[in-house]
């Protein structure tokens, strides 16, 4: 597809079976990531075990494991073990920007960056955590910045200038991506191209829609129309 040309599109999703269907089928498709919330949501019950088999499956491409624990010393501990037990240099371990307590995690970053672990740091979703992040780096660090533009989005603001800031401020840092991250419509690939954003993650509910890309108009409108007349009939409802 020309549109990926110009982005990294990473999948976001907790299944072993599309991550398959994946590998297989969409080549242009160029990272993974997951986060926990998703991992309960298909049923994975064993955290590690999940990581290695998707570590596996992605071969060479990038793929992002989050941590789970709420204080610092849990946080390098686990990130360190998810890190140590796949042994593999494109795994990239999800750092909150902030705890439950909303206490930036800066100190866990640091420590890790310094340990040369490949860092995403996620949850991010204003202008000072992304300076926090890049003052706790150094310019060789192996850094994604996950800002979630969808959920700017929903508080009515634009995600274009946080991404744009992103860009700019990283612009010396060879090694550091900026990721488009919540991906709520298609519409938002074209914004994160716009924008100069290094990656999109799309979750797995949204590929549905890649048909629809270039759509005739016109006859998509034919279609709903059908939809709504045939959701009616079979309703059986009457005026």
């Amino acid at each position: 597809m020309k549109w990926f040309n110009k982005i990294d599109v990473y999948q976001d999703g907790a299944s072993i079976k599309n991550i398959k269907i994946t590998i297989k089928t969409k080549k242009f498709i160029k990272g993974f990531t997951t986060n926990p919330s998703l991992m309960k949501n298909n049923g994975v019950k064993d955290y590690l075990k999940f990581c290695k088999a998707a570590a596996k499956i992605v071969g060479n491409k990038p793929i992002s494991f989050e941590v789970f624990a709420d204080s610092n010393k849990k946080m390098i501990k686990q990130a360190e073990l998810i890190y140590n037990k796949i042994k593999k240099k494109n795994v990239f371990i999800k750092i909150p920007i902030v705890n439950s307590k909303g206490v930036l995690t800066t100190p866990v970053i640091r420590y890790l960056a310094n340990k040369k672990i490949p860092l995403n740091i996620t949850a991010i979703l204003t202008r000072n955590q992304i300076d926090k992040v890049l003052k706790n780096i150094n310019m060789k660090s192996k850094i994604i910045i996950s800002i979630f533009a969808g959920r700017i989005a929903d508080t009515l603001r634009d995600p274009v200038p946080y991404i744009n800031y992103a860009k700019k401020r990283t612009k010396n840092y060879k090694f550091t991506k900026v990721l488009w991250a919540s991906t709520r419509e298609l519409l938002n690939i074209k914004q994160a191209i716009t924008s100069n954003c290094d990656i999109i993650t799309i979750p797995d509910n949204l590929f549905s829609k890649f048909n629809y890309i270039n759509y005739p108009l016109n006859k998509l409108s034919i279609e709903t129309v059908k939809m709504f007349l045939k959701d009616a009939k079979s309703s059986r409802y009457k005026i």
